[in-house]
């Protein structure tokens, strides 16, 4: 990763433009042409670096409502059950844990009637188990934002 590629992820973590031509901006804040940008965007994406790209919003602020599920996933088992759990879109992401319940994820959704389905449903694809639910008592929300240094910066 060079510095226009930090440069770039430190504009995009909270500051996405959202406008017709957001790469254009992009590019002319780090001294890149638009299709530049795109492809410098693409290429993190490809590589993983950038896990996701996206808004993101406040479920409850919509009326929509959330989750914290977890998973007893048997050893060597783990990617295929993530698989089938990514594929829902209200899975905000997913992630392996060493503990007990070793897959963890998050789940938003209109209402709770509709988490219990799509918790039915991964439990039926998965046939591994329950999957624990556990709503929200108590919002706690931290704001990260990862600085990367340029060389030479600060």
């Amino acid at each position: 990763m060079d510095d226009v590629d930090k440069k770039i992820l430190n504009m995009i973590q909270t500051g996405f433009p959202v406008e017709s031509h957001p790469y254009q901006t992009i590019g002319a804040a780090v001294g890149v042409t638009e299709e530049e940008a795109f492809n410098r965007v693409k290429a993190m994406v490809d590589s993983g670096v950038i896990r996701r790209l996206g808004a993101s919003f406040d479920s409850r602020g919509l009326g929509w409502t959330s989750t914290l599920c977890a998973m007893k996933i048997p050893a060597g088992r783990i990617e295929e059950a993530a698989a089938v759990v990514g594929e829902y879109h209200g899975v905000t992401h997913n992630y392996e844990r060493a503990h007990e319940f070793n897959l963890w994820f998050t789940l938003i959704a209109p209402d709770e009637d509709s988490v219990a389905t799509i918790l039915g449903e991964i439990e039926s694809r998965c046939g591994m188990g329950p999957v624990y639910n556990m709503p929200m008592l108590q919002k706690f929300k931290i704001k990260v934002d990862f600085k990367f240094k340029e060389a030479g910066g600060e």
